[in-house]
């Protein structure tokens, strides 16, 4: 299932046309962890020209729309690093 998730993550996040994207599964770390069963964890590097001129938390609401229900269920945690392409 986790490999299936970050296939659907990364289809998700088409819609910000970004240069890269790195979807990391870490679920294996976090076994045993409570909210575990209920959804992975994942890793996401992502550099798009979406991200010039936001901060932090503005990109991460980007990604968290564009994710969408997938951050209700299927992903419990996603660590993020979005990067505009002159940050790279």
């Amino acid at each position: 299932m986790s490999a299936e998730t970050a296939e659907l993550l990364r289809q998700r996040l088409l819609i910000l046309q970004a240069q890269s994207i790195t979807i990391e599964d870490e679920s294996h770390r976090h076994a045993g962890h409570a909210g575990a069963k209920d959804g992975g964890h994942y890793k996401l590097d992502i550099v798009a020209a979406a991200f010039v001129g936001k901060n932090t938390v503005a990109r991460h609401r980007l990604i968290y729309d564009a994710a969408g229900d997938l951050m209700r269920g299927r992903i419990h945690a996603l660590s993020i690093r979005a990067l505009a392409p002159d940050e790279v």
